[in-house]
């Protein structure tokens, strides 16, 4: 982290996959339940514990349960984690979606604790595919795909008007395409909501709660930051992706140079630093 520029860094979970799926897959729920308990435990105290606030501790739920996820939700919020994370499409788990209600105690607990649901690409256990016969190139050059299927998603389910504190990001996503999308679903809100089933459920342009409630993240998007004016300089957070091979490793400091040494300095600031501090509740100084 050092020779890479990097301060703090957010801690996903990999054996567990990006939202627990590993453990919600366990065919005995009280030992997936156990196993839940026991890496959140390692993760806030071991992992992270003893690095002086370099690593931010991510936490997993019970997602087969959502009274249990809320309770965990609670239980680390009260020794100081600020980050959860979350399917991006939980039906594609066969779990019920976000449109049904059936998450909303989920929802009040994180908005209760000002946790941050994250939501890496990859959390639903598919990536977008063309065909079966695809080369993986594929896939990684669509791999934003469910970030955007996911956000549409919120901005259309009200779970944003009801929860108006409720924080929500999306990791390794990239931020380009977010700029239509918003432009997209304000048109679709002005135009067809009377048939489009959300007229009585989102009462505000659906690009109103994304500035207000909603971060993106980048490591390499020069279209998305050639359109910050629409993506938002404060929803915006720039990320390494270490360690993978879409990382900016070892050379991140080059690449955020190359990438926004255009951008006046107080918005790289928020870009690198400013906004993860704010979205996070960080220790660090301003």
């Amino acid at each position: 982290m050092d020779v890479n520029h990097v301060e703090g860094s957010l801690a996903f979970p990999t054996f567990p996959r990006f939202c627990g799926q590993t453990f919600t897959e366990a065919k005995d729920r009280e030992v997936g339940e156990a196993c839940v308990y026991a890496y959140n435990d390692w993760m806030v105290d071991e992992w992270c514990g003893d690095s002086g606030g370099r690593l931010i501790p991510l936490t997993i739920v019970p997602l087969w349960d959502v009274e249990l996820a809320a309770a965990e939700v609670r239980r680390n919020a009260a020794r100081g984690v600020r980050a959860v994370c979350f399917s991006e499409i939980p039906a594609k788990l066969g779990l019920p979606t976000i449109h049904s209600g059936y998450w909303d105690p989920f929802f009040q607990a994180c908005e209760e604790t000002t946790t941050v649901i994250n939501m890496h690409i990859g959390s639903s256990s598919q990536m977008p595919a063309t065909s079966p016969d695809a080369p993986p190139a594929v896939a990684a050059t669509l791999s934003f795909g469910n970030a955007m299927s996911s956000m549409t998603d919120f901005l259309f389910s009200g779970v944003l008007v009801r929860f108006p504190e409720l924080k929500l990001a999306y990791s390794e996503g990239q931020i380009g395409w977010i700029p239509y999308i918003l432009e997209r679903a304000d048109d679709v809100w002005m135009e067809h909501r009377a048939w489009g089933g959300v007229k009585e459920i989102v009462p505000e342009p659906p690009s109103t709660y994304y500035y207000r409630q909603i971060y993106g993240c980048f490591f390499r998007d020069r279209h998305g930051l050639d359109s910050l004016d629409k993506v938002g300089e404060d929803n915006t957070t720039f990320e390494t992706d270490y360690p993978h091979t879409d990382s900016t490793w070892p050379d991140t400091k080059k690449v955020a140079e190359d990438l926004m040494g255009h951008l006046p300095d107080e918005v790289v600031y928020k870009l690198v630093r400013g906004n993860a501090i704010r979205m996070l509740q960080l220790d660090l100084d301003q």
